[in-house]
């Protein structure tokens, strides 16, 4: 399905300690956005990070951390992008929520 020229990019910041109904709640988040026919969904996992608390959460070598930092990143017309906003405020415990118009240039297989 081809996307208008403009659409809304929806990030999401949370901690990849988060859960919601028995999962991670990264993943209950895209499953939900797939459910909702969002146009596409991507997890990105920091390196380094804080949040409102200044814990920095980092990956060291020697210490596997499983509580670094995680963007969601989702892009699709501004009425889906607000018909998945209510959707996941129960789910979220915290983290930060943004929203900004982008222009979508190309979107194919």
């Amino acid at each position: 399905m081809p996307l208008p020229e403009k659409g809304q990019l929806l990030r999401i910041y949370i901690a990849e300690s988060d859960h919601y109904e028995g999962k991670p709640l990264f993943e209950w988040i895209v499953n939900k956005a797939r459910e909702m026919h969002i146009a596409g969904a991507t997890v990105l996992r920091g390196q380094l990070g804080y949040g409102r608390t200044s814990v920095v959460h980092n990956a060291k070598i020697l210490r596997l951390s499983e509580d670094l930092p995680l963007v969601i990143e989702m892009i699709d017309v501004p009425d889906k992008i607000d018909a998945f906003l209510p959707i996941i405020q129960d789910a979220l415990k915290g983290g930060l929520v943004t929203v900004e118009n982008v222009s979508i240039l190309l979107y194919q297989n």
